[in-house]
């Protein structure tokens, strides 16, 4: 009996290891993606700035990264420290949503090309784009950011940051559209 009582607590070890090490690989891509926005959106920025753009609400900007940061650090964390399970009927889902939210998000990088950037750069005279996801929403980047912030965690039940994240980047996005929007002319 006891055999057997070590070889399910050795069986449920290994498990875990495999479902927060694959989780961890996906943290991982989502991290080394958001370094490839940044190289793209460093690089539209100096096309931009050449092109005589004008950037709005830096100040803002800090606080983005820091929140998004903290987003990927949390997913880490919070299933490690708090011994959060995988539960298959809410992971699986959630991974189909990140996934779909990734879509969206490079659907909105190549659709705005050189103009889309991680920053409020925008260039005097050019006309709004609206073409591709733009057509329905003003800001369909921002969807992407809300569903994945929210969906990300939540594949490995790290319910806490979900809803930190949720909470800290409703607050950001209440400041970032307003300025957005009025460096746009929507307002």
């Amino acid at each position: 009996m006891l055999d057997h009582c070590k070889l399910a607590v050795f069986a449920g070890l290994i498990e875990l290891v495999m479902t927060i090490g694959m989780y961890y690989l996906l943290v991982l891509a989502v991290g080394i993606e958001r370094m490839a926005e940044l190289v793209v959106s460093n690089r539209n920025a100096r096309w931009s700035f050449a092109q005589g753009a004008k950037e709005f609400g830096h100040r803002h900007y800090v606080v983005m990264v820091t929140i998004h940061t903290a987003l990927l650090v949390g997913c880490v964390v919070e299933p490690w420290a708090l011994h959060r399970p995988f539960i298959g009927w809410l992971g699986w889902p959630m991974l189909a949503v990140v996934a779909a939210s990734q879509g969206l998000r490079w659907w909105c990088i190549t659709t705005l090309g050189k103009r889309w950037n991680t920053r409020v750069i925008v260039l005097p005279e050019a006309p709004l784009v609206r073409a591709g996801p733009y057509r329905f929403l003003h800001h369909p980047n921002y969807v992407a950011v809300v569903v994945e912030g929210f969906a990300l965690p939540l594949v490995h039940t790290a319910w806490i940051t979900a809803a930190i994240f949720t909470v800290a980047n409703a607050i950001l996005l209440s400041v970032r559209i307003r300025v957005e929007n009025s460096a746009l002319g929507y307002v």
